[in-house]
């Protein structure tokens, strides 16, 4: 099974916020630390990226630029533009409208896709954690990249019924692209990430195993064995590749779909239960309530609350 497309497909976009900024002339934003990633994308003309520290980057028309989640930055028509803080009022009244976010002292010049995005925080497996950033995608490596910045500034220009899913849907395979772009640019990287460990055959075909079926009793010693390698090598090459042990990785699989489910489903525990690999309900609570602090039930109302 392609891993990777079931594991964000559990753990994928939600509650992306977009807005089209039309700038020109002299402007800059600064932007304060905030929950999930931030994405830029550039649908026309140019603008610079400020992040502390670091040296201002130029975003070209077509190109994206990822932040990891909490990353202050600024935005700006220059590298040495000042920037002024967000005006959250107008900012909210363009969310809320549809309408361009305006700025500078010409005609504008430069539209800029700006999105939040976060992965689901019922799901803790670390997906997209390698994609530390920023992370720049010019639309010379990835040719796919101008027909996804198209399609997200065409639904971000008129909103209407689903947008909000189509958006989603739409910064995902954004970040399927910057995925494909990282593994290019990482072709010996096996070690230390999610995304890294995909290249480790061994460890790509035991994840294949626990994502296909998370309901099988899996031991190290059987899913060894469905890997076709001793159970030591595996042990020892999950351990390199993703920092923790096999049985490690199926509880915590197995509870990130539980969370889930117990948030959008109305299931019973005991069904939710079977279905992601324990034996008993007991069992289920019991390693439910250690990972996550409180049992299902309690889980479930405090969500919904």
């Amino acid at each position: 099974m392609d891993v990777f497309a079931e594991a964000l497909r559990v753990s994928g976009a939600r509650g992306s916020l977009g807005v089209v900024l039309k700038a020109g002339g002299t402007w800059g934003l600064w932007l304060e630390s905030a929950p999930g990633a931030a994405l830029h994308v550039v649908s026309r003309g140019t603008m610079w990226l400020h992040v502390p520290g670091e040296k201002p980057l130029e975003v070209r028309e077509g190109d994206a630029v990822l932040l990891s989640p909490g990353t202050v930055h600024g935005i700006a028509g220059g590298p040495n533009t000042t920037m002024r803080l967000c005006d959250r009022k107008a900012t909210d009244r363009a969310l809320a409208e549809g309408s361009p976010l305006r700025l500078g002292s010409a005609p504008p010049q430069t539209e800029v896709l700006v999105l939040r995005y976060e992965q689901d925080p019922e799901v803790s497996t670390p997906v997209l954690t390698s994609l530390a950033g920023p992370m720049h995608v010019t639309s010379r490596e990835n040719a796919q990249l101008r027909k996804t910045v198209e399609l997200l500034t065409a639904e971000l220009a008129q909103p209407q019924i689903g947008t909000t899913a189509a958006v989603n849907s739409i910064v995902d395979l954004l970040l399927i692209q910057f995925v494909r772009v990282w593994l290019a640019r990482n072709p010996e990287q096996r070690t230390g990430s999610w995304l890294g460990a995909m290249r480790d055959p061994v460890v790509r075909d035991a994840l294949a195993n626990v994502h296909a079926r998370p309901e099988h009793p899996w031991t190290t010693a059987s899913l060894a064995a469905a890997t076709a390698v001793s159970r030591t090598t595996l042990s020892r090459r999950f351990r390199s590749a993703l920092g923790q042990t096999p049985g490690a990785y199926v509880t915590q699989w197995r509870l990130d779909l539980a969370s889930v489910r117990l948030r959008d489903t109305d299931e019973p525990v005991e069904s939710i239960s079977g279905a992601v690999g324990y034996a008993s309900p007991h069992a289920f609570s019991r390693a439910f309530r250690r990972a996550r602090g409180i049992p299902p039930g309690e889980y479930r109302s405090r969500l919904r609350e």
